[in-house]
C-alpha cells in the first residue's frame, strides 16, 4: 500500500482582493505585546488588506478571561463585524485561556478548523502542533477564529485557510458565501 501524498491547496481564482468585503475585528491576546512589537497582529493585518477586508478594530488585550470574554461578545454584537480574528492564548499554559473564553460565546464549533490548522502545522513543527488549541466557531452570525500567537502560525491559518474561506470565489464552497444564511 503506498501512502499518497497531499498537495497544498490551491485556488487559481484567489487573485487579488475579493469580490465581497468582510468587516474584520482583529484581537491580540497577549500580556507582553503591544501595538508597536505586535508581529502576529500586523501579519492580519496584512492579510486583510491584501484579500481586500475591511478592519473594524484591533486590539491587544491581556490573558483575562473575562476582559477577553467581554471584549468578544461587544464585538459579536457590533454591526457590521463579521469575522473576529484572535492570535495569541491558545497554548496550554495557565495564563493561555482564549479558548475558554470564547468557546461558551459558540452557537456552532467548526472543529474541522483546528484540526486541519493543527494537520497543516504538522508539516512545519512536527509534534509541537499538539500544543495548540486553535479553534473556530460561530457566535450570533460571527465568524470568530481563535489562532496560536506565532507568527508562523498567523501566516500559515491566513494563507492556506482563512484567505479561500473567507473569499466567495473559493470553489466548491466557502465561509464568506454562507454568511447571509447564517445571520
Amino acid at each position: 500500500m503506498s501512502s499518497a501524498t497531499l498537495e497544498p491547496f490551491r485556488n487559481a481564482d484567489l487573485l487579488g482582493p475579493t469580490p465581497r468585503p468582510l468587516g474584520v475585528v482583529i484581537l491580540t491576546v497577549s500580556d507582553t505585546r503591544s501595538l508597536e512589537t505586535d508581529k502576529s497582529g500586523d501579519v492580519l493585518v496584512a492579510f486583510c488588506s491584501s484579500a481586500g477586508h475591511q478592519i473594524i478594530a484591533r486590539e491587544i488585550l491581556t490573558d483575562d478571561l473575562e476582559l477577553l470574554r467581554a471584549r468578544v461578545t461587544a464585538y459579536i454584537q457590533q454591526e457590521g463585524v463579521q469575522v473576529i480574528l484572535l492570535t495569541g492564548g491558545t497554548g496550554i499554559t495557565t495564563r493561555d485561556v482564549t479558548p475558554e473564553a470564547i468557546r461558551p460565546l459558540f452557537d456552532k464549533e467548526i472543529p474541522g478548523f483546528g484540526e486541519l490548522f493543527r494537520y497543516l502545522s504538522y508539516a512545519e513543527i512536527g509534534p509541537a502542533t499538539l500544543q495548540s488549541r486553535a479553534l473556530a466557531g460561530l457566535a450570533r452570525g460571527v465568524l470568530v477564529f481563535g489562532l496560536p500567537g506565532s507568527t508562523g502560525a498567523v501566516r500559515l491559518a491566513t494563507e492556506q485557510i482563512l484567505r479561500p474561506q473567507l473569499d466567495v470565489r473559493t470553489k466548491p464552497c466557502n465561509f464568506a458565501e454562507l454568511l447571509p444564511r447564517i445571520r
